[in-house]
């Protein structure tokens, strides 16, 4: 199985666990979350819980924000980190939290191990960006407290406006296993109040504001909490699932954003068969939920079996049921657990993390692992099928730009591929291909080895409506239009996000030896004739090195 296939079920243990060298998978158990775990690991964690709240957060943020200088020069000088999107100066991140339009700027959270480039000790990072696409680090927002529901780690959330202040609902962690015995990990939610407008300052309440699932539920986890709010009612969805019967989210309402009441599952899935022991991977739990209208239709994605999936239908605000109508995959390749924010404009834009594919011995040695996605625009077709494309704005970051001149002659256009290359892994491929046209295949190539693509692209006119990215059925859309199938290429340091004419994504990652990126060009089996346009653009870093402070 190669790296992308393979890694799957690794990084869903990695999300919510210590990783063991065997990788053992989690077992969940009602209200309390057991995990395999590594003695000398646990005693790490353990010890580093203890520090203390102020050495903690001062100890974060200069991991966070400022490296060692030794360290600091290799993340700069090492060509398979990104140049463009957003991840911490060092270290491990994974989920996107909580991002927020407010007071003029764009906040984002995400899951932070502050000490380590592997999962663990899991804080919430901050940064800032004036447009989502330049960004600045600042302090840790919310770090686990010694003696609070959150102690052995702040999970994923949401934040959300209350009035004139900003709120976070997140999952907070706790161990309450006997001494001596493994760690057995139980998971409440939990809030925490900013107290100033840049965000910096956050007051975590010890007490959850709700301290189990609900009872008499066997549910296979219980984290990730949506709120919103509907007239003078919050309601809040919480990824979980039942064992045996699929994943599910459960809704509750409160009048205030700590007093919450259990109404029921607002949405369920169904029984898969699997035997895998984990319920991530078996489908038997739905984590990272989340829930939000679009026009007079609702949108329901849950990250599960190593995937990220989409629903959209409608809300019965009577019953408070939401009835699926649509369904689908919203990335075929490295892409989990997102979040979604409206913007300035109010635009529905969609987060991911995107997980290393790469063993853990060579991202830990590395000094840092996960990256953040660049900003996705979410609307829906005429027929309620959920459309993706890159933020606009994006395109500001173009540096340079060269087009194919299209002629005639195939031989001609041809000759112009080789000088069509991006250098340091950092661009923008954009082809257009005629529908109309006989089959093509675009893939992209080391100039210094074209023999060994990165990745292929194979569009055929007899399946208009998908397109094989490393031979993954991306949809395209609808079978019919006559317009030019538009697919995106947009490649940063060891990443390519991929975007299949605003209707499916693919990201994927790609790992090359040594201190240099590949300089990238274009190898095309088929006819120039079937194309209607190819352009290539080399993109501006956002910092000066690639540290992003």
């Amino acid at each position: 199985m190669d790296r992308t296939g393979a890694s799957h079920n690794h990084f869903l243990r990695l999300r919510h666990s210590h990783q063991t060298s065997a990788g053992a998978p989690l077992d969940y158990n009602p209200g309390g979350t057991r995990m395999t775990l590594n003695r000398r690991q646990f005693l790490h964690a353990g010890t580093t819980l203890a520090a203390g709240n102020l050495a903690r957060r001062l100890h974060s943020f200069a991991l966070a924000a400022v490296p060692a200088p030794t360290l600091a020069a290799e993340l700069a000088s090492d060509p398979r980190r990104p140049q463009f999107h957003l991840l911490p100066a060092a270290n491990w991140m994974n989920d996107p939290n909580g991002p927020i339009w407010w007071k003029g700027h764009y906040h984002m959270f995400h899951q932070y191990n502050p000490n380590a480039a592997v999962w663990g000790d899991m804080h919430w990072a901050h940064a800032v960006s004036p447009d989502m696409l330049h960004w600045r680090h600042l302090p840790i927002a919310l770090a686990p407290q010694p003696r609070g529901a959150d102690a052995a780690g702040c999970f994923t959330g949401t934040a959300i406006r209350d009035g004139d202040r900003v709120v976070v609902l997140y999952t907070g962690v706790i161990d309450t296993a006997a001494p001596g015995a493994p760690p057995a990990f139980k998971e409440s939610q939990c809030i925490a109040t900013a107290s100033d407008p840049d965000l910096i300052s956050w007051t975590q309440e010890p007490a959850p504001v709700i301290a189990a699932p609900p009872p008499g539920l066997n549910v296979t986890g219980f984290r990730d909490p949506v709120p919103w709010r509907q007239g003078d009612t919050w309601y809040l969805a919480v990824g979980s699932g039942i064992r045996g019967h699929g994943g599910a989210v459960l809704l509750y309402r409160s009048p205030d954003l700590r007093h919450w009441e259990y109404l029921h599952m607002l949405a369920q899935g169904s029984p898969t068969g699997s035997s895998a022991g984990d319920p991530v991977a078996s489908g038997d739990m739905w984590e990272c939920p989340d829930f939000f209208p679009i026009g007079d239709k609702h949108v329901l994605i849950y990250s599960t079996q190593g995937k990220t999936f989409w629903q959209t239908g409608t809300l019965d605000t009577d019953a408070m049921l939401f009835r699926s109508e649509r369904d689908g995959i919203l990335d075929y390749g490295s892409f989990y657990a997102p979040k979604t924010q409206l913007d300035a404009r109010g635009r529905h834009i969609l987060w991911g993390w995107i997980p290393e594919t790469r063993p853990q011995s060579e991202y830990s040695a590395a000094g840092w692992a996960g990256i953040m996605s660049l900003p996705r625009v979410l609307t829906l077709d005429p027929a309620g099928n959920l459309r993706i494309a890159l933020l606009p704005e994006f395109d500001q970051l173009g540096a340079t730009k060269r087009e194919l001149r299209l002629t005639g002659d195939d031989s001609q256009n041809r000759r112009q591929l080789p000088g069509i290359a991006i250098r340091g892994a950092c661009g923008e491929i954009v082809v257009s291909i005629d529908q109309a046209s006989e089959s093509i295949e675009v893939a992209l190539v080391s100039v210094e080895d074209p023999a060994k693509p990165w990745l292929t692209c194979r569009y055929d006119p007899a399946q208009p409506d998908i397109a094989l990215i490393d031979n993954q059925r991306v949809p395209t859309g609808p079978a019919g239009s006559r317009a030019p199938v538009e697919l995106r290429f947009v490649i940063d340091g060891s990443v390519i996000e991929c975007f299949a004419n605003g209707c499916g994504t693919l990201t994927k990652r790609f790992y090359y030896p040594g201190p240099t990126a590949p300089t990238l060009g274009i190898e095309i089996n088929g006819s120039l004739k079937n194309l209607s346009a190819l352009s290539v653009a080399q993109i501006k870093p956002i910092s000066a090195n690639r540290l992003t402070t």
